[in-house]
């Protein structure tokens, strides 16, 4: 059988492990914290904007089971706020062990605390990968999912320092670039002033730590929008922002709250006595990061050149997806290069054509796209995402922006795509 090694446990780790086990495989994800999902934990917001289409085009693709979780798992769904419509917040202190159940339950071995350090490699082939301990893991085929955020000196060289967020670099050690060790010159995002990286785009509050009155519109609504007093309020802040798709200057004249078990904050970081001073918050406290009174996580910083088949160019058997891939924001990007690394990673041993998705879906436009605009120098300071910005902008225009499910469903089948990551290769 097949031997897939999946490095990393965020979305799109979870995806392809998914897609591989489905294809055929005997499937194996190494994560180096104690929890699956990453940024995941923190995140929550699905289905808004173009991400309704891309949620849909994976479904009946046949991926489908990330998105039956978040679905299920969803405090609230079709809220708008400033620039999103129809968006679905899933809960973010039930969603991991759901994921981490489903993986289990499909035969996917997880491996938990278990940081990548190395690879082995011959003739540009990866042969098998190095844990922290030394053990070796041979392999047919790897797939790298290991993001784009941190060590902490990154943090500390293109941000405000370690903010210590959900990914505990301090404790489960820094991220390490699989397709770097392999050989592969990674690439780096840049911000539009031409630094790097990116800082990511929103905290989370304590919800206990806010008034009754704003727990209680939180917990009914979905979403809260606070007025930043006057002397507070700064436009530049929006550059820092690592989704580009919240950029908006209501997001800056206002404190925009969205419940997602936490209070998600819509802003990188926001100084904690500035915030306590906006009715609500008098109390507030930060439960990621921690220390997001004066920073944030840095994103964007190991990007590996790839094929729009999820093929990592230069090594003949590694695949990427999420950040790893692309300048993309969101779980739902994640999940959708993730379910095509998955699945292409099967097709490489087995000498099959590998797939490309099409660009008559905003999935397939999305990874090409993606990949056009890396190579220059005004495309490495964009993001990418159904969500908005440019590429949703993008979607409207092209007519791949559509929200019936039925319609979808027919695209799909007409392009001969139906069902395709439920088979076995």
């Amino acid at each position: 059988m097949i031997n897939v090694i999946v490095v990393g446990g965020g979305w799109s780790g979870c995806a392809a492990a998914i897609s591989a086990k489905k294809a055929g495989a005997q499937v194996s994800i190494f994560e180096r914290t104690d929890m699956l999902l990453g940024l995941g934990n923190v995140g929550g917001i699905m289905r808004n904007n173009g991400r309704y289409t891309a949620a849909e085009e994976s479904i009946h693709l046949g991926s489908k089971e990330l998105f039956n979780i978040t679905d299920s798992c969803s405090r609230h769904k079709n809220i708008d706020f400033p620039g999103h419509d129809h968006a679905w917040l899933y809960d973010v202190t039930k969603i991991e062990p759901k994921v981490r159940k489903l993986l289990a339950d499909m035969g996917i071995k997880i491996f938990l605390n278990a940081r990548i350090v190395d690879v082995d490699t011959n003739n540009n082939k990866i042969n098998n990968i190095v844990l922290y301990n030394g053990n070796t893991i041979e392999g047919d085929v790897f797939i790298d999912t290991t993001g784009s955020t941190g060590p902490m000196g990154n943090c500390t060289k293109y941000g405000n320092g370690c903010s210590m967020c959900i990914l505990r670099c301090p404790t489960f050690g820094p991220r390490v670039s699989i397709s770097q060790k392999a050989g592969v010159v990674d690439l780096v995002g840049k911000r539009k002033d031409g630094t790097y990286g990116a800082f990511s785009g929103s905290c989370k509050l304590n919800k206990d730590s806010l008034s009754e009155e704003l727990r209680n519109l939180l917990n009914e609504k979905g979403v809260a929008i606070l007025p930043v007093p006057e002397e507070d309020i700064n436009i530049d802040k929006l550059n820092l922002k690592v989704c580009e798709q919240y950029a908006l200057k209501e997001f800056a004249k206002n404190i925009i709250l969205l419940d997602t078990g936490h209070a998600k904050l819509m802003t990188p970081f926001y100084p904690l006595e500035k915030l306590r001073k906006i009715k609500g918050l008098e109390n507030a406290r930060f439960e990621d990061p921690y220390s997001g009174g004066i920073g944030n996580s840095i994103r964007y910083l190991s990007i590996a050149p790839r094929t729009n088949t999820m093929k990592v160019t230069g090594i003949k058997n590694l695949f990427c997806a999420g950040e790893k891939s692309g300048l993309f924001v969101g779980h739902t990007e994640a999940i959708v290069t993730g379910s095509l690394a998955g699945h292409n990673s099967i097709r490489h041993v087995l000498g099959k054509k590998l797939l490309t998705l099409p660009r008559e879906l905003c999935t397939g436009d999305l990874i090409a796209f993606g990949n056009e605009m890396i190579s220059t120098e005004d495309g490495i300071k964009n993001r990418y995402t159904f969500a908005g910005s440019k590429y949703f902008e993008r979607m409207k225009e092209k007519g791949l922006y559509i929200i019936e499910s039925k319609e979808i469903k027919n695209k799909i089948c007409n392009l001969g795509l139906y069902n395709i990551y439920n088979k076995k290769i």
